[in-house]
């Protein structure tokens, strides 16, 4: 049964993934769609940049989210961190 089950497993993933890939996403095209899903503005995040000025980088993609701010996105947004590296 054990097999079985692996077998399944590594069956429906292939499929999964010949059929349904997942598109690699820029950090700042995920926090803009967060930002949307929740109607948040920039001005809301200035707790995790700091200043409007690093935000609008961020959100616009000039500046990359840095470890610390990955962090509190990901703590804001309870979603993994990895979303924002």
């Amino acid at each position: 049964e054990e097999k079985l089950l692996d077998l399944v497993s590594d069956l429906v993933e292939k499929y999964e993934d010949d059929h349904y890939p997942i598109p690699d996403v820029a950090p700042n095209e995920i926090l803009k769609y967060l930002m949307e899903e929740r109607n948040l503005k920039q001005k809301d995040l200035l707790s995790i940049f700091g200043s409007s000025g690093i935000a609008s980088e961020v959100i616009n993609g000039k500046r990359s989210i840095s470890k610390a701010q990955a962090k509190k996105l990901a703590e804001y947004f309870k979603v993994s961190v990895e979303l924002f590296i």
